[in-house]
């Protein structure tokens, strides 16, 4: 039995080492590790809990609205602040954004690479690359000419040597089927989403003061005034921006990110039966309708679903959440323990590195593993829509529909590789056509005379209570984040994260269940030990991000690692 090790998993945010035994041409066994410790939580002991979403979106620098906004929602639950409808709303259009934009940077520059061979894309013939790009959508750069002038930039790239993201990839791996043209189509595609997602991300610019790591989220509302006469304040001009903006949005994601998706899933349709995992799946739901802070009235419903069981979405109950650390480098008991009550200490236990391969009956990674009563969960755009199509919400369930119909696959192609990537699609698309209807709808709240952006009832710590406890839930495009809290003495007490990567690339846990990546790469084909495309194309199918899941951090402040740059 061949052992592989893939160390580190590449086109991710932070370290991840997947260790895998493979028998007979397939996985027989996993296991998920991440290599880098977070402590983030510790620095927050003692400081004012309005402060902490300014800590936590540092966890990562990619995430960092999605760990502004749960950090805000959890002191918002615990100490009782209702939010007004209008910040409600410019939350909605902020975090969407970056939902959209991430998603489509995911599937062009992140996961493309496991399915497209940019190599092949210079054997193309340019006529046949346009005639195939046309009979997909009406995108304006279909022509002959456009993908002759991609073809030739290729070139000139490849003829330099050097390759920079293109480098060191499985080129002409027998695993990949997409044809020239194809291959050429999506490089094509790959570039011109790096210039729409520097303009997309402008709205962050306009409502949150910057990107990444914006300024302007605050407990109890927004710190971005609204005056549609003032050029200092939210206004006409700047909503206009904002709407053209989305359309840009829209507009790619429909006549660019979805054909794409759909061509290319065409030509691996046998990953439908590949990935599948834990069968269990967790979405918290998003984008609040009104500002009661009711679960049933997010826009993109909550639940749970086990067992593949499509028939039946059950309640959320954050109570039921633990985190064990049964075969994690932390102190602590073996049985999971709810975040209020949970403790961050290191404690490693493995080889010094650099090391061939972990003990991994013991303890093998920084991360922890997140259960909900007692059961391994996925999380991510795939238990997004899942739950959203359980539930029957229509938008998704038209979306979901048409691309399996497309594909000419059933409901159970969903839970593999191939759905969780089509998911993320869905969800983009879903996203991208409502953001206008949440910026129409602030607009129409604007014109009625209402300008209230902040709630400052609670703002004052002395009308606090003694000891308070919270937690802010959000669905980030990696899945569903939770932030916990303890408040006492208008200090933070305990502070704890469990991110979607937490969830998904969890080890064991103190029963020996497997985490979804482990789960998921059980039975996966390998064409070569040497070359392992197709352990990629799963996990890079949940878009990992060890960097939320573990981070470094040294209290004392000495050095923990010095890298040279070349």
């Amino acid at each position: 039995m061949a052992k592989i090790v893939v160390d580190p998993i590449t086109r991710i945010e932070g370290h991840l080492r997947i260790q895998a035994e493979v028998n007979g041409g397939s996985i027989k066994d996993a296991w998920s590790s991440s290599t880098m410790f977070r402590g983030i939580e510790k620095i927050l002991r003692g400081r004012d809990p309005r402060d902490a979403w300014f800590f936590t979106q540092r966890f990562c620098g990619v995430c960092t609205t999605v760990h502004s906004i749960a950090s805000i929602r959890a002191v918002e639950n615990a100490l009782g602040i209702k939010v007004p409808l209008n910040a409600e709303l410019i939350r909605n259009l902020i975090i969407g954004v970056q939902a959209v934009q991430d998603h489509v940077i995911h599937f062009y520059h992140l996961h493309a690479l496991d399915w497209v061979d940019i190599t092949s894309g210079l054997k193309a013939d340019p006529a046949k690359t346009a005639a195939l790009a046309a009979s997909l959508s009406d995108w304006p750069l279909n022509s002959p000419t456009y993908f002759k002038g991609v073809q030739e930039r290729l070139a000139a790239f490849v003829a330099k040597g050097r390759l920079g993201p293109f480098g060191n990839a499985y080129w002409g791996h027998p695993a990949y089927r997409l044809p020239p043209e194809a291959n050429l189509m999506a490089t094509a595609h790959y570039l011109e989403a790096l210039d729409w997602q520097r303009e997309i991300i402008k709205i962050h610019a306009i409502l949150g003061s910057k990107n990444p790591h914006p300024q302007t989220f605050l407990v109890g509302g927004m710190a971005i005034p609204v005056d549609p006469n003032s050029q200092n304040a939210l206004n006409v001009d700047k909503i206009a921006e904002i709407g053209e903006l989305l359309k840009k949005a829209k507009t790619f994601v429909e006549k660019v990110y979805i054909p794409d998706l759909l061509a290319v899933a065409s030509f691996y349709k046998e990953w439908a039966g590949i990935g599948g995992g834990v069968g269990n799946y967790l979405c918290c739901g998003e984008y609040p309708a009104d500002n009661s802070g009711k679960p049933e009235r997010l826009w993109l419903p909550q639940g749970i679903i086990l067992n593949r069981d499509l028939s039946r979405v059950y309640p959320l109950d954050q109570r039921k959440v633990t985190e064990s650390v049964a075969h994690s480098w932390y102190e602590g008991g073996a049985k999971g323990v709810h975040p209020w009550d949970e403790q961050t200490e290191a404690k490693y236990t493995g080889p010094k590195p650099p090391y061939d391969l972990l003990d991994t009956d013991q303890k093998y990674s920084w991360v922890k593993s997140p259960r909900y009563d007692g059961i391994p969960l996925e999380t991510g755009p795939l238990a997004t829509v899942l739950v959203a199509y359980a539930a029957g919400h229509p938008g998704a369930k038209g979306a979901v529909d048409m691309v399996l119909q497309k594909l000419g696959v059933g409901p159970e192609a969903l839970f593999s590789t191939l759905g969780r990537t089509a998911a993320r699609g869905i969800e983009t698309l879903l996203v991208a056509r409502e953001l206008p209807n949440w910026l129409n709808q602030l607009v129409a709240n604007i014109g009625g005379g209402d300008l209230t952006i902040h709630n400052n009832e609670r703002w004052d710590p002395a009308t606090w209570p003694r000891e308070a406890a919270g937690y802010g839930w959000h669905n980030a495009p990696r899945g569903s984040l939770g932030h916990w809290i303890r408040i006492r003495e208008q200090q933070i007490e305990n502070y704890q994260a469990v991110v979607p990567s937490t969830w998904n690339a969890s080890p064991r846990d103190e029963r020996g269940q497997r985490g979804p990546y482990e789960a998921a790469l059980l039975g996966t084909p390998i064409a070569d030990p040497a070359k392992p495309l197709e352990i990629l194309r799963t996990i890079h199918s949940f878009d990992p991000c060890l960097a939320c899941a573990v981070h470094v951090v040294d209290p004392a402040g000495g050095e923990l690692v010095r890298v040279q740059v070349l």
